[in-house]
């Protein structure tokens, strides 16, 4: 069936004033207001809200007591407003996102290799007993396989609190990278914890996954699943 652009358009019309959606969005939220219900909550003088209630006549029913409700149409504009908002806030992101310069996998690998190098000395120091032992000629293969064994959960903890903190790493900070949220929020504590978890367990897959996005924010997949990207803060 052939869409009527022309009710499209009226339609759009009446739904691009702020006031009108924040009317049809007090409704939505509690069900039945009467005018002066809308007023206050509204903030407006009796004159502009009448004015902005007749251009929402088909998006309103009026209940016996005359009391504002919405419509089926109304409902509908709702769920339109809403899918929207979404969609704005996704091209607002997208936005911020393709204004930052997104780090290079090389400069992201060097930041990687300074980090591992930092938590493999640290792992070597907690197990110092049994480094000395290998150094002697004394020690088993079980002594090996602690510092190794050690290194993974406190790569993930190292990064987790540092990027956590404060966005980076050691490694990030001495390279100019740092972690952000594709959203522009500020990164949390849970957000570093996922995305370092594919870093530190799983890097392998993680990588794999990450290339078949084919998106230059996300070089590893717990990134996008974390919603995260390392930005060049030097370039």
């Amino acid at each position: 069936m052939a869409v009527d652009q022309d009710s499209v358009s009226r339609i759009l019309s009446v739904l691009s004033h702020t006031l009108r959606r924040d009317i049809l969005l007090v409704l939505s939220e509690k069900g039945e207001c009467s005018f002066t219900d809308l007023m206050n909550a509204l903030n407006v003088d009796t004159g502009k809200l009448s004015f902005h209630i007749r251009n929402l006549e088909p998006f309103l029913e009026q209940t016996p007591t005359g009391r504002y409700k919405l419509s089926k149409m109304g409902e509908n504009a709702m769920r339109l407003i809403k899918d929207l908002e979404v969609w704005a806030g996704e091209v607002e992101v997208a936005a911020k996102a393709s204004a930052l310069q997104v780090a290079t996998f090389k400069r992201r690998s060097l930041a990687f290799l300074i980090d591992l190098t930092i938590v493999s000395a640290i792992a070597i120091l907690i197990t110092l007993p049994q480094t000395f032992s290998l150094l002697v000629g004394g020690s088993h293969f079980q002594d090996i396989n602690l510092v190794f064994v050690l290194i993974l959960p406190l790569f993930w903890i190292y990064s987790t609190l540092l990027e956590g903190f404060a966005g980076q790493s050691l490694g990030k900070r001495v390279v100019g990278l740092k972690v952000v949220r594709i959203d522009g929020k500020k990164l949390s504590y849970d957000h570093a914890a996922v995305r370092n978890f594919g870093k530190a367990f799983l890097l392998p897959f993680d990588l794999l996954f990450g290339l078949r996005i084919k998106d230059d924010r996300f070089v590893r997949y717990f990134d996008k699943f974390a919603g995260t990207m390392v930005i060049d803060l030097r370039l």
